[in-house]
């Protein structure tokens, strides 16, 4: 038996036949440590994913609020940790990612298991892979995935490419990229870029999107565009002299969610989200961090929907 069989077979045991550690563990002929360790690895790796009633959290009235603020059709909060100063940090965004991932990929089951032939757009990120890795079981052979922007560089695992492709083989579905970079070298080459036939063909597809999920970033040197080296330290320091506060998609808005004048957004290439006239545009946010960020989105009026994490969402209805 492979190591990903003793696995599935630890976590169906436990989860789903409902033996404890010590009982599995015999079953199996192995120990209760590696038992525990094959169930943490088992919902890291999204073969077990947890589901739990949003309405039973706690956060309806700051969900309303959120919904009235921004005129929403939805959101969805997570639970509040209320940690402290010592207390958050990393652990805090960890916890951010995973919450808004498992709800979001609620969501998305609910939207797969009620259409017939969906087409879901999806941006990156760490809260979007998150997401890829609670779909575990769920089939949706009809469904068709897009990347509604250039791929990264660097390859990992919240790259727009990874993504799509994990939702595809999660689903059963079919996926579709935008075969070009996120970010052209120039202008003349995003035009020259844009004009292949197979990315005209990607871009169609995006403009038949019926819900799409797209993350938003904070503009600081902690932020994933930086830590990835898509733009440079100068580049961030220009965006921020503009009063860009965040990016989403490879749009850089200022505190109104109006999309900034810089070079970067004559080079990027991505599906504008002004364009997905018929989707549902579903935010996904996680971290405190990106409150600002987050504000100046939703103050767009572009999103329909609403996941974030209980500790954003409170800090969220303060008053700026």
């Amino acid at each position: 038996m492979s190591e990903t069989e003793l696995v599935a077979k630890a976590a169906w045991l436990y989860h789903v036949a409902g033996l404890n550690q010590e009982s599995t563990a015999k079953r199996l002929g192995i120990t209760r440590a590696r038992v525990n360790k094959m169930l943490s690895d088992a919902r890291e790796s999204g073969l077990v994913s947890i589901s739990i009633n949003q309405a039973d959290v706690g956060l309806l009235p700051v969900e309303e609020a959120l919904k009235a603020e921004y005129g929403l059709d939805f959101c969805i909060c997570t639970p509040a940790l209320n940690l402290s100063a010592e207390e958050d940090g990393d652990l805090s965004q960890k916890f951010a990612f995973r919450a808004v991932g498992a709800a979001a990929a609620a969501h998305l089951r609910e939207v797969l298991a009620e259409s017939a032939h969906p087409v879901i757009g999806t941006g990156w990120g760490r809260t979007i892979e998150q997401m890829t890795l609670q779909l575990a079981g769920m089939r949706a052979p009809h469904a068709r995935f897009i990347s509604l922007m250039g791929s990264l560089t660097a390859n990992s695992a919240y790259n727009p490419f990874e993504v799509v492709h994990a939702l595809a083989r999660n689903t059963g579905g079919q996926g579709f990229f935008l075969p070009v970079p996120f970010i052209a070298d120039s202008a003349e080459d995003r035009q020259v870029l844009l004009s292949q036939r197979s990315v005209q063909r990607a871009l169609d597809i995006a403009r038949t999107t019926s819900v799409a999920y797209v993350s938003v970033g904070e503009l600081t040197e902690d932020s994933l565009l930086r830590q990835q080296e898509m733009i440079t330290r100068d580049e961030l320091a220009a965006l921020r002299d503009l009063g860009a506060v965040g990016d989403t998609n490879g749009i850089f808005f200022d505190q109104n969610g109006v999309p900034v004048e810089h070079d970067l957004a004559r080079r990027t290439i991505a599906m504008p989200l002004d364009e997905l006239k018929e989707a549902s545009i579903v935010a996904l946010v996680a971290g405190i961090a990106k409150v600002k960020a987050a504000k100046a989105l939703l103050r767009s009026g572009l999103c329909r929907g609403l996941i974030i994490d209980g500790d954003t969402a409170l800090q969220l209805i303060q008053p700026s």
